[in-house]
């Protein structure tokens, strides 16, 4: 029996396939190993998003080669996708599957007449699951290799969605709705089922579980959400996470953004704090794009100032051979890139923290994450963090009154009304 172990970089739509290959290679008769070192078969789902991240893979590989001389290794992902013999070369490399299909994983194994099942049953996560409802993007950001090893915007079958929603539904609390770019969802199929109206047939067919929206572009976020995130915060968490980049109109021509502004980006943003209330905001910024001024940096940190953010993603701009970003203009000093980056996450801490000091008695859902000596941990629909203390045995999803404590840390204390 072939025991394999599964390591993976970057987003939810990776940590989601790797779930799938987790899944095949169960159906093959594989037992998955929490350990290299005890592992035949070592399975890479690498990501291509920054060379960081494509380092730390190539760094791993090499680790499991020196942990377990005699492991196979199999490379798959977005990163495998682009390969141009790089990793192919690493030590005890054996295939480099390109793109994310587990039979291409399966094949590698010598198992190539057995099918994946296409409907994801369980999620190795505890109480949060991700579904993946997309794959693949149709625009073509000037800094994005992910679209080039994705390809374009692939939505699946509305019925598939919610016969995978049901499934996940009988193991998770909380299903999280991914993809490359799920506010393009059902563009491509032609049938007039978009977003919001996949989300309204989750909601209305799958029972109890909250789902919550990955990553989505703020203009593709319409009344229709907005309503269910309104009326029905315990089925649709009221939280999203918006892409800002930068607030640099010039910068985002320059990104290939074309399809809102700062202006436009800020509009909205403010038009859903309005209405969704709590609600839990955040965003990637990037820093450091080429040719970036401190005029434009300046703008960016006019729209974070003025919107209530509770978290940020910040980057510095990372050069990628296979987009065209870096013909755009001369690189930004990286101490100046890590100086903006800094000033922008203080900016983004004091939000958290006027957030969270709001929430101080008020109700919240929180989806438990993990209980250890007599403590425990959870996520509230506003995607904020809590913990506590309790002596009594807690339901996978319970009412709570949050408080502060000393550190500034949100305190849950579980109330009888459970749900």
């Amino acid at each position: 029996m072939t025991r394999v172990s599964l390591h993976t970089f970057g987003c939810k739509a990776n940590q989601y396939d790797t779930e799938v290959v987790r899944q095949a290679l169960e159906a093959a008769g594989a037992t998955i190993a929490e350990d290299c070192a005890e592992s035949d078969v070592a399975v890479v789902n690498s990501c291509t998003v920054t060379h960081v991240s494509e380092a730390k893979m190539r760094g791993l590989v090499r680790r499991i080669a020196r942990t377990n001389p005699s492991v196979r290794t199999i490379v798959m992902g977005c990163a495998a996708t682009l390969d141009d013999g790089t990793i192919a070369a690493l030590p005890n490399v054996t295939d480099v599957v390109d793109g994310t299909d587990p039979a291409g994983v399966l094949e590698a194994l010598g198992h190539p007449s057995i099918t994946a099942q296409p409907v994801l049953r369980s999620f190795d996560r505890g109480a949060r699951a991700w579904l993946k409802i997309q794959d693949g993007c149709d625009e073509h950001c000037t800094f994005c290799a992910t679209t080039l090893a994705r390809g374009d915007s692939r939505s699946r079958a509305p019925e598939v969605v919610v016969e995978e929603a049901l499934a996940l539904a009988a193991h998770h609390q909380e299903i999280v709705l991914t993809g490359v770019h799920v506010g393009s969802y059902g563009a491509d199929r032609g049938d007039g089922v978009g977003l919001s109206a996949l989300v309204e047939m989750l909601v209305q067919r799958v029972p109890v579980t909250r789902f919550r929206l990955t990553s989505v572009e703020a203009t593709q976020v319409d009344d229709r959400l907005v309503d269910i995130m309104v009326t029905a915060p315990d089925r649709l968490a009221p939280h999203l996470h918006a892409p800002l980049q930068s607030g640099s109109d010039q910068v985002l021509r320059r990104m290939g953004r074309h399809w809102y502004t700062a202006g436009t980006y800020r509009a909205r943003v403010e038009q859903l704090a309005e209405r969704i209330d709590p609600l839990g905001l955040g965003a990637d910024v990037m820093v450091g794009f080429p040719a970036e001024t401190d005029d434009d940096f300046a703008m960016t940190r006019a729209v974070v100032e003025a919107l209530p953010f509770t978290y940020l993603h910040v980057f510095p701009y990372s050069e990628r051979s296979e987009a065209v970003s870096h013909k755009l203009g001369p690189p930004v000093d990286p101490q100046v890139a890590t100086a903006r980056s800094a000033e922008l996450r203080t900016m983004v801490d004091e939000k958290a923290r006027v957030h969270r000091r709001r929430r101080a008695g008020e109700h919240a859902v929180v989806v438990l994450l993990r209980r250890s000596g007599g403590r425990f941990e959870g996520l509230t629909e506003d995607y904020l963090q809590v913990s506590g203390a309790t002596d009594r045995a807690l339901p996978a999803r319970f009412g709570a009154t949050l408080s502060i404590d000393a550190e500034s840390r949100l305190v849950a204390a579980p109330v009888e009304d459970g749900q």
